[in-house]
């Protein structure tokens, strides 16, 4: 299905509500809510996003060239956060995605230019797959809303884009900023300064830190579900956090990669390798070898009409824990964990009472240094923690680790 024929996408947009909460050197907090939005139809959540972690696993600056034509937006589930640009500010809607850095505005709602807009004359390209934006960068006032205020905020404001991005305004770019190098025309080797970057040199952050904490699904109504944390954690909200370098091997290397094994209880399906973490991604994707053998043990078998694997109530009874081992610690994703919410069970064209995983294969075997990508199942049960200032992703337990709400 081609994004631009989608007839339904499934919005889980994030609005701001209430006030920040300052906690351990004043990091600043935004609660985060999710909205539902069906329209006609249903969609192929897992297409979209094997395609998202396709351009993932083969991004290189030779995209820029179109060499592969592989479309990143995950329109099967996009979060949205509202900004105000400018003084007077307009309003824009932006994916948030840790999977890329570059923030820009300009695919629905045009760009207002204001008092505090600065034309920086750097022309700047992004591809993502199939999609792409182009234009110039500007400066300018970025409201977050309730004090939270960045002042001369790098914004890409695209002339041109290609693809669906539904119905975002631009994408908030929450990835390492080493992704952006190359993304400006002439100058390529200058890098493009991020959110989390100038919330930090401007000193309202002490610590380069963004984390992200999210609650299970329970409902199609639109709730507050999460919360997005700038320059620290909410120390009410996690456990004991085990942190872990982000990881040398490349393509990984690139995004808030790890090093980490994966065991279907005491059986390893995956030996220590390296990979990402992505709160973008939908689903949770293995290398092939892995994923064969979490099919076998598991006794899955694939569904044609969602992609996902199908276990009967008896096979859910006996599974066992899915257990990433990062660093010094073992975070155990439950059997309920790895199913897929039945409450969206339609949404993806399943049938309402049907058990599906979340796990998938990622379509390449292991040692390719891109052989998994922990997605939302992962970061809606563990708090994440991706530091800038210590080159590190830390991962936490929360009050929904062990949920059985799916």
């Amino acid at each position: 299905m081609a994004a631009a024929s989608l007839l339904t996408i499934l919005l889980l947009a994030l609005s701001i509500t209430g006030s920040p909460v300052e906690v351990n050197n004043s990091p600043i907090t935004l609660p985060i809510a999710r909205k539902l939005s069906v329209h006609n139809g249903t969609i192929n959540a897992l297409e979209h996003d094997k395609a998202r972690v396709a351009a993932f696993r083969l991004k290189d600056y030779n995209l820029k060239h179109g060499s592969i034509s592989v479309p990143i937006a995950n329109l099967g589930t996009v979060y949205y956060v509202a900004v105000g640009i400018g003084n007077p500010a307009t309003t824009y809607y932006l994916i948030v995605d840790t999977g890329t850095s570059n923030t820009w505005i300009g695919a629905r709602t045009p760009y207002v230019p204001t008092s505090t807009s600065a034309n920086t004359d750097e022309y700047v390209t992004v591809r993502y797959g199939a999609g792409y934006f182009s234009g110039i960068e500007y400066t300018d006032t970025f409201d977050f809303g309730n004090g939270l205020t960045i002042t001369q905020q790098w914004i890409g404001v695209a002339s041109d884009t290609s693809g669906n991005f539904g119905e975002a305004d631009g994408i908030l770019g929450l990835g390492p900023v080493d992704l952006t190098r190359g993304t400006l025309t002439e100058d390529t080797d200058i890098l493009v300064p991020t959110v989390t970057d100038n919330l930090h040199h401007q000193g309202t952050i002490h610590r380069e830190v963004v984390s992200i904490s999210f609650e299970p699904t329970t409902s199609t109504q639109s709730m507050v579900n999460g919360q997005l944390t700038f320059g620290g954690t909410v120390r009410n909200k996690h456990g004991p956090i085990t942190y872990t370098p982000r990881t040398t091997t490349s393509p990984a290397s690139r995004y808030w990669g790890i090093d980490q094994s994966i065991s279907y209880g005491s059986t390893t399906i995956l030996s220590s390798t390296a990979g990402i973490v992505d709160v973008g991604t939908t689903f949770i994707h293995i290398a092939t070898d892995a994923f064969d053998q979490y099919q076998s043990l598991t006794g899955g078998i694939l569904d044609a009409a969602t992609g996902l694997l199908l276990i009967s109530s008896t096979q859910y009874g006996a599974l066992q824990n899915l257990n990433f081992n990062i660093g010094s610690a073992t975070f155990s994703l439950t059997p309920n964990g790895q199913i897929w919410p039945r409450i969206l069970n339609t949404y993806i064209g399943g049938s309402s009472n049907a058990i599906y995983l979340v796990v998938n294969d990622l379509g390449t075997p292991s040692g390719k240094g891109f052989d998994f990508v922990n997605g939302y199942p992962f970061t809606e049960r563990f708090y994440c923690i991706f530091d800038t200032s210590r080159d590190r992703v830390g991962f936490a337990p929360t009050s929904y680790t062990d949920a059985i709400t799916n």
